[in-house]
């Protein structure tokens, strides 16, 4: 299945790195791009998303207050908070809005780990 995935950081070169992965593991899925909370939601409003990567640490607001939007508007999307920041208060956070947490510096391995797993979820939700 060719899915939509949206990544959002405001760094470009994080974007870049992530999309290099994504684009290794799955270079038949759709990338999106997003440099905030805010892009990522008109992004988001505007086109059918099923999968977002998003960073933690975002001008204006933080990945956690994006998650917590994309819930209202789809709460079964399959979303990951990529961050440098390994609190457990923050991974923490992070999985009680149903989201997973992975860690920064982002692996192909840990990326494909996700995906499959998203790729199952979605597989199951649309059967």
């Amino acid at each position: 299945m060719v899915y939509k995935v949206l990544i959002v950081d405001d760094s470009k070169l994080a974007r870049m790195a992530i999309a290099k992965a994504l684009s290794a593991l799955y270079p038949d899925w759709t990338r999106l791009e997003a440099s905030d909370a805010d892009g990522a939601l008109e992004v988001v409003k505007r086109t059918a998303v099923d999968i977002t990567l998003l960073d933690f640490n975002m001008p204006h607001r933080d990945g956690l207050s994006l998650v917590a939007d994309l819930r209202k508007l789809h709460p079964t999307m399959p979303v990951a908070v990529i961050s440098a920041n390994h609190q457990d208060e923050i991974v923490s956070r992070t999985q009680s809005l149903g989201a997973v947490f992975l860690p920064k510096p982002l692996t192909e391995k840990v990326l494909a780990e996700f995906l499959t797993s998203a790729d199952r979820q979605l597989k199951v939700s649309r059967s």
